[in-house]
């Protein structure tokens, strides 16, 4: 066994892609907390600023929900199931040995982080809090920045596993 094949050798690429899906978890949140305190102090009075015509529009509403405002008395339950999606992601992204899987775990823990960040910190109370979401899709649905990063990481790994690509960077069936 030569030095590039020793296990050692194979350490400092994923600790470094486990760093870098960490940076890449905090702009998310960063991204995402200074969007909604803009949103907060911009749209406060209720007021509609159309982006893309009536098709993209900013205003401000608290989901106390989840997607489509479903199960808004059991914000306690998405905060339990955000924490649980930090921690099984962060478990995850240690093990993680391709680009693709560091940068969709890196956008899945960003938007899962700052999730459970609202849930917890944000009026009503500790457990309970409201997510802030502003950006309109033509009535459709309402959300927010970590929205538009937990749907970006989760295509990457559909296609990522579509495309056979396995958590340690090879490509095959398991990870």
């Amino acid at each position: 066994m030569t030095s590039a094949d020793s296990p050692s050798s194979e350490v400092r690429p994923r600790r470094r892609l486990f760093w870098i899906t960490i940076a890449i978890a905090i702009a998310v949140i960063l991204v995402d907390q200074l969007s909604k305190w803009w949103a907060e102090t911009t749209l406060g009075g209720g007021e509609r600023i159309p982006v893309i015509g009536e098709f993209i529009q900013f205003v401000l509403v608290y989901n106390p929900g989840a997607a489509f405002s479903i199960g808004t008395g059991s914000t306690w339950i998405f905060a339990i199931l955000a924490a649980a999606a930090v921690v099984v992601i962060g478990w995850l992204a240690r093990r993680v040995g391709s680009k693709g899987w560091m940068v969709a775990f890196g956008l899945l823990l960003g938007g899962a982080a700052t999730h459970l960040g609202d849930r917890l910190f944000r009026a009503p109370g500790f457990g309970r809090g409201h997510v802030v979401d502003f950006i309109d899709y033509a009535g459709f649905f309402i959300g927010n920045v970590a929205d538009i990063a937990i749907f970006g990481g989760v295509v990457m790994l559909v296609v990522l596993m579509l495309a056979g690509i396995r958590l340690s960077g090879g490509r095959g069936t398991a990870g």
